[in-house]
């Protein structure tokens, strides 16, 4: 059995390279008015191989052979430029005025709750 690891990983790597690219997980670069957005992925990944032989005797003989790899690709947030300005804004997360308007459903909530404690109290 002849292997060829070293062109095996060599032709993974190449496809790799070719499909874990922002364009294929996120999208192309974007304008959104004065903004420019470009996406950022984190990518990992991982080989194994092994392989051997053996004899057993004079008439058995046994080879064998295994090989397999792993990739995660994730999309972490965007560089955003304005001008001169250069900001990462991760993605899942909300910041500044997203994040306040998050919290006003549990805020509205909280409000009833009180006033209807309120109420009880009273009467």
């Amino acid at each position: 059995m002849d292997l060829h690891f070293e062109e095996l990983l060599s032709k993974v790597t190449d496809f790799i390279k070719s499909e874990a690219k922002t364009e294929t997980i996120i999208g192309e670069p974007f304008e959104l008015g004065e903004f420019k957005c470009v996406p950022v992925i984190k990518v990992g990944m991982g080989f194994g191989s092994g392989g051997g032989e053996g004899i057993e005797g004079k008439e058995r003989k046994g080879e064998g052979a295994g090989a397999g790899a792993g990739i995660g690709i994730q999309p972490i947030g965007f560089l955003v430029t304005k001008g001169d300005e250069i900001s990462f804004l991760e993605a899942g997360k909300t910041h500044g005025l997203a994040a306040a308007f998050e919290k006003v459903p549990d805020l509205i909530e909280r409000i009833v709750k009180e006033r209807n404690k309120k109420e009880e109290v009273v009467a």
